[in-house]
């Protein structure tokens, strides 16, 4: 049995509607606020191990979060958002402008619609749960911490407890800052012990 603890990164220096997928951006000020709020719920969640994807705000957070802890951070590229190809950078409304069509399917179903030059959300999925499986079959019966990106905890939540993954928008619109999602594996099921918390709430399920 593992608990894995999924947390969206901070705040970072773009605004939210803005599309940072692959894109390096760093934490604002108040997302390395954010991480340190985070870090007090970390210190007393019983965590055994903590793994993030490596792009800048999503091992910033964790570093900040897991420090005291005496945790190691394992950093996997499989954990990194998804890469939205040409909407990198842009805002939804800036899509509508460049590419009308392919942000309108996009919305209509973004599993079968990927925008244009974008990451399949299905490949996406299996990358994240093949690490997933790793960290589950090293750590064992433990609670893991994976600080990792909005999107992509969406799709993990749909996958892993049989929601269509073309409703990943619609089913699960939002993500926090640093808020908590954790998902309970065993004997290949899962089971959702919390969504989208806030770090202020309580370490246990």
């Amino acid at each position: 049995m593992t608990d894995f603890v999924l947390v969206r990164h901070g705040e970072t220096v773009w605004p939210d509607n803005r599309y940072a997928g692959s894109t390096d951006v760093a934490l604002s000020v108040t997302g390395r606020h954010q991480a340190s709020e985070l870090a007090s719920w970390v210190a007393r969640a019983g965590l055994a191990d903590a793994w993030a994807s490596p792009l800048a705000r999503t091992r910033e957070t964790a570093e900040l979060a897991i420090s005291g802890t005496g945790l190691a951070l394992h950093l996997d590229r499989r954990l990194e958002e998804l890469d939205f190809g040409d909407a990198e950078g842009l805002t939804p409304e800036e899509m509508r402008v460049r590419f009308p069509s392919a942000r309108d399917a996009f919305e209509h179903d973004p599993l079968s619609h990927p925008l244009p030059g974008g990451e399949q959300p299905r490949a996406a999925v299996q990358r994240a749960l093949d690490c997933l499986r790793e960290i589950a079959s090293s750590d064992g019966e433990a609670r893991v911490l994976v600080v990792t990106h909005a999107t992509l905890i969406r799709l993990l939540v749909c996958d892993l407890l049989g929601l269509a993954l073309s409703d990943y928008r619609r089913r699960l619109p939002a993500i926090d800052h640093t808020a908590v999602t954790e998902l309970r594996v065993q004997a290949g099921e899962a089971a959702l012990l919390r969504f989208n918390a806030p770090v202020s709430g309580p370490t246990e399920p």
